[in-house]
C-alpha cells in the first residue's frame, strides 16, 4: 500500500511577539512562502495544507497552491494552544473528510531557512530507520549546561553545578528544537498527543540554517544572515 503523507504548516494570524509575523517579509518573500516553496520541492507529501484562522493567510495559502481545507477556531490560534494541538485538530478535520494519512510532517514558517532537502533528510531518517517519530535539531550556539536561575534578590544559582568552570568544550553537546520539521507517525501522534514521545530522533542541521523567528531581532538576523549567504538554501 503507498504511504499516505500530510504536509502540514501552520500559520496563525494571532502571533503575538512578532505580530502577523508568517507574513513577515524576508528576501521579499513572506516567512509563508519559503515553507511552502521548500515543502513541495521536496517531493514527498500526497498532500499539503496550511492551518490558519486568519483569512488574509488563507488567501495567501490558496494563491500559493495550497490546500485550505478549513479555518481553525480561534482557540488554536492563542495560548496556550499548541502545534501538536494544531495538528491533531487538523488530522479530525481531514477525518471528517474521509482523508486519511499514515505519515505527517509538519513545517513552521518561522524556521525559512530550512531547505527541502532538510525536510527529505528528516524523512529519509524517519523511513530507514523505522523511527515514529524524527525532529530537526541544531546545537546551541552557547552551552546551556553554564546557565544559571537568577531569582527575584538577583542571586544566581548554577543550573548544573558539575559544570561549573568547564571550558565549553569540556560540556556536553546540547543540542535545540529549531521548528524546521517534524516527522511522526500518525497513529502513534494520535495516541501519545505529543512530539517528544520515544523512540525520538535527531535530524541535525547547521545553525546558519536553523534561525527560529520569533521577535523582531530574530527577523533583523535572518535578513542580515541572509544579505550576507545568498545562497543559504542552496
Amino acid at each position: 500500500m503507498t504511504e499516505r503523507i500530510l504536509g502540514l504548516i501552520p500559520a496563525k494570524g494571532a502571533s503575538q511577539r512578532l505580530p502577523r509575523k508568517n507574513l513577515s517579509k524576508l528576501g521579499g518573500r513572506t516567512l509563508l512562502e519559503w515553507a511552502v516553496e521548500a515543502t513541495n520541492q521536496s517531493n514527498l507529501c500526497s498532500k499539503v495544507i496550511i492551518s490558519t484562522e486568519d483569512e488574509e493567510v488563507a488567501h495567501l495559502a490558496r494563491d500559493l497552491g495550497l490546500d485550505v481545507p478549513f479555518l481553525r477556531p480561534t482557540a488554536l490560534a492563542l495560548d496556550p494552544a499548541s502545534v501538536v494541538d494544531v495538528a491533531l485538530h487538523a488530522l479530525e478535520e481531514l477525518d471528517n473528510l474521509d482523508e486519511t494519512y499514515d505519515t505527517i510532517i509538519i513545517v513552521l514558517p518561522t524556521c525559512p531557512f530550512r531547505s527541502s532537502a532538510d525536510i527529505q533528510g528528516a524523512y529519509d531518517l524517519f523511513q530507514v530507520e523505522q523511527r515514529p517519530c524524527v525532529m530537526s535539531v541544531s546545537e546551541f550556539t552557547h552551552t546551556p549546561y553554564a546557565g544559571f536561575h537568577c531569582d527575584q534578590a538577583a542571586r544566581l544559582t548554577p543550573l548544573f553545578p558539575q559544570h561549573i568552570g568547564k571550558k565549553s568544550q569540556e560540556m556536553p553537546c546540547a543540542y535545540r528544537p529549531n521548528g524546521a520539521v517534524h516527522v511522526l507517525d500518525v497513529d502513534r501522534f494520535r495516541t501519545e498527543r505529543s512530539y517528544f514521545f520515544e523512540p525520538l530522533i535527531g535530524y541535525v542541521m547547521p545553525q546558519e540554517r536553523s534561525i527560529d523567528i520569533d521577535s523582531e531581532l530574530d527577523l533583523i538576523i535572518a535578513r542580515s544572515l541572509l544579505s550576507l549567504m545568498p545562497d543559504i538554501v542552496s
